[in-house]
């Protein structure tokens, strides 16, 4: 006997009785989205491999260690898409969508990194993100941030995500600091975990991220970026503040907040909550002024952030919110086949609104109720001979106490329409 075939490690099937807290999430996401006139851009899943080594750096984990890259045929290398923003701002050149400022899009879909699976944390993950290009103005930061701080609302996560900011000042702050940093940190260097030690070579910020406490106590007294920025930096931070003070939005500054890839500048942001362990940060990003460019379009300032869908739902299960779905009617019938499918399409025909499930695997009338119960299905059309010979159907309540009623088949839609519209208040 043949072994089952399993999923690959870290990339879960989303089931049937999953997917309708899925689609809850996402409708709700896409609305809040489009009260901001953002417009959703469809990506591909792959992309070639410069996209994001130019992007995210080569010096980066998910570059090093993370990305799923292979030669194809034609002996390009490609690789699934690790994360959105490159995909978007490649697209955004290619097409030719930079020339006016103000373009403001998103995205969702699964991202794809080769790292160890746990909580919170998969090979296949999925993402939705908002992006918004050629606007420096820090108006721009906290209308993203207050996009976030509605959705949070929306989702009845208010109080349960907090919000931390920090500057990354601009190109000349972060090389000034940068030498400033590792001068600090040398004296050190034999103390520092492993990936910190090759991070002082290629990337010293991130050792701000270090898991490791002694590595952490060792930054707790390093030099911070605030002390380095520069005049317009600083200015553009403190009216990015001064905003979302006025807007009544809570934050806290953590200058230990630098963000995982090169391209980050000035704005970085993270929506982080304690109820998820390690993986606590539920939406992340900041402002990339330079990536345009690093991908060869002209100089256009941008801005965005990518929040985790996996780590929402599991915050709404914690909470106890939950979306199912079920047919609103369901026929069983006593008449031929032909008969039953044919008053079904119908149905449908006339009321398009209307989820509609079938006995189509036959049996007995005993049978066919037990099937229409357990479906979850509010009303059972029922086909008897006698009642289909006159031209009726019976509508019958599973989930109430109304009944059953006899209507003809001609109006029997109509009726059922008028059953759902008064079931969900519309």
């Amino acid at each position: 006997m043949m072994k089952n075939i399993q999923s690959i490690r870290g990339m879960h099937d989303i089931l049937p009785d999953q997917t309708p807290m899925w689609r809850w999430l996402e409708a709700r996401i896409s609305r809040v989205f489009a009260a901001y006139d953002f417009h959703e851009i469809r990506l591909p899943i792959l992309e070639k491999v410069e996209v994001f080594t130019r992007a995210i750096g080569q010096s980066t984990d998910v570059v090093e260690k993370e990305m799923y890259a292979f030669e194809d045929r034609n002996g390009d290398v490609l690789c699934l898409r690790p994360e959105g923003t490159a995909g978007v701002v490649r697209s955004a050149i290619q097409h030719g969508l930079l020339h006016v400022p103000g373009l403001k899009v998103w995205y969702q879909g699964p991202m794809f990194r080769h790292e160890r699976p746990q909580k919170g944390r998969q090979r296949q993950f999925h993402q939705f993100g908002a992006e918004v290009f050629g606007l420096e103005q820090a108006t721009t930061d906290v209308e993203l941030i207050a996009l976030g701080e509605r959705l949070w609302r929306e989702l009845g996560l208010a109080g349960r995500i907090r919000l931390e900011i920090n500057t990354l000042g601009d190109r000349e702050d972060r090389q000034r600091y940068r030498r400033k940093l590792v001068d600090y940190l040398e004296p050190f260097r034999e103390r520092l975990d492993a990936d910190s030690q090759r991070r002082m070579e290629t990337n010293p910020l991130r050792i701000f991220d270090s898991k490791s406490p002694e590595t952490q106590a060792i930054m707790a007294d390093a030099p911070r970026l605030a002390d380095e920025l520069g005049e317009e930096a600083r200015a553009h931070f403190e009216q990015v503040k001064s905003m979302l003070d006025r807007l009544g939005i809570d934050y806290t500054v953590n200058t230990g907040l630098v963000r995982g890839l090169d391209y980050y500048c000035r704005t970085v942001f993270e929506w982080v909550t304690d109820e998820l362990g390690a993986q606590g940060t539920v939406c992340a990003g900041g402002r990339y002024n330079d990536l345009v460019a690093m991908q060869g379009g002209k100089d256009t300032p941008g801005i965005g952030f990518a929040l985790g869908v996996e780590r929402l739902l599991a915050m709404l299960e914690a909470a106890g919110v939950a979306a199912s779905q079920h047919a609103d009617a369901f026929v069983v019938s006593q008449v031929g086949d032909a008969d039953m499918l044919a008053i079904a399409e119908r149905v449908r025909d006339a009321a398009p609104g209307l989820s509609l499930a079938t006995a189509l695997g036959g049996g007995s009338m005993k049978s066919q109720f037990k099937r229409a119960d357990r479906s979850g299905a509010r009303w059972c059309v029922i086909l008897g001979e006698a009642e289909f010979a006159r031209g009726e159907a019976a509508i019958k309540d599973l989930r109430g106490d109304s009944g059953q009623e006899m209507v003809a088949l001609d109006r029997l839609p109509q009726r059922l329409q008028a059953l759902l519209a008064a079931d969900t208040g519309d």
